[in-house]
């Protein structure tokens, strides 16, 4: 069972070049947390899901999609993030009205040229209210969101695990399973971010756009193997003090993924690993993650 919208911050959308390093990323919502079926929100009920996720990278890429530095670069990022869903039985425009929140614990460690630093702390709250709808072959899913600047933040270079400052988010996605049984299904799910004034720098980052996807097959009932992946790109400029701008980038990613289910205990496993191929104005890395479920 996939739960969509999970929403925290982790690392290491960094830019740089040899005289400049920003560890803080355009986008709050990191993707890569959700993949096969990502836009099927589950029936009425609570639940509690906890996200572990890994991310490690050695190179920036430019503009151009070449690594450029900084020297000897070196980042690593693993978050624990507890998350509370609860979909409830009330409609809405024939859908099922639901509201969750998360809130982001986060290790991070930046080493680059003569820089090193590593922090602990406690990310930006995620809070927001859903729509799910399940008709025949297809699930859909809309959402509206927001985070808060409540983690720590500071001014570039930093790994403080807080970005500081506001953003709103929408998100809308659709599952299509292809045969009647159910078994193959694919998966897209999108969101958009409004960023506004970070604190720190008095730079607007620009609005991002990102998209998860997935293709899987379900195994005897309670397994489901897929390929997932991912795309997320700054698609307005920053405005605000030149020091402070950023250059647009995006990224996506691909790779495997395995979700296994536990009827009696109403506990739910998945697992995935996601390899950066095209990356320009940021780290390229991989993602490691864990994501446990439990309905109550």
């Amino acid at each position: 069972m996939k739960l969509s919208f999970a929403r925290f911050v982790l690392v290491v959308g960094l830019a740089g070049s040899a005289t400049s390093l920003e560890a803080q990323p355009t986008a709050h919502y990191v993707p890569g947390v959700e993949g096969i079926k990502a836009a099927s929100l589950p029936p009425p009920g609570w639940y509690i899901r906890d996200y572990n996720v890994a991310y490690t990278a050695s190179s920036v890429n430019n503009g151009r999609g070449d690594s450029s530095g900084p020297p000897n670069f070196d980042a690593f990022t693993y978050a624990n993030v507890p998350r509370v869903i609860c979909i409830t039985g009330s409609k809405f425009l024939g859908g099922n009205v639901g509201v969750d929140a998360l809130i982001p614990l986060v290790y991070q460690n930046v080493r680059a040229g003569g820089y090193d630093s590593g922090t602990f702390g406690i990310g930006d709250l995620f809070a927001e209210s859903t729509l799910s709808w399940h008709v025949k072959q297809f699930d859909f899913a809309v959402g509206a969101g927001l985070w808060m600047p409540t983690g720590e933040s500071s001014a570039p270079p930093t790994t403080r695990a807080g970005l500081g400052f506001w953003t709103p988010m929408l998100t809308a996605g659709a599952t299509w399973y292809v045969d009647e049984a159910k078994t193959w299904a694919v998966s897209a799910l999108t969101r958009y971010e409004f960023n506004t004034r970070q604190s720190d720098t008095r730079v607007t980052r620009g609005q991002a756009f990102t998209l998860e996807w997935g293709v899987s097959k379900t195994l005897q009932k309670v397994i489901d193997v897929g390929v997932v992946g991912y795309y997320q790109q700054k698609v307005t400029d920053d405005s605000g003090p030149i020091a402070f701008v950023m250059p647009q980038d995006r990224v996506a990613a691909v790779g495997p993924e395995i979700n296994v289910a536990f009827p009696k205990p109403m506990l739910f496993v998945s697992c995935r690993y996601l390899y950066e191929f095209m990356v320009e104005n940021r780290a390229e890395g991989h993602t490691v993650a864990l994501t446990l479920t439990k309905r109550f």
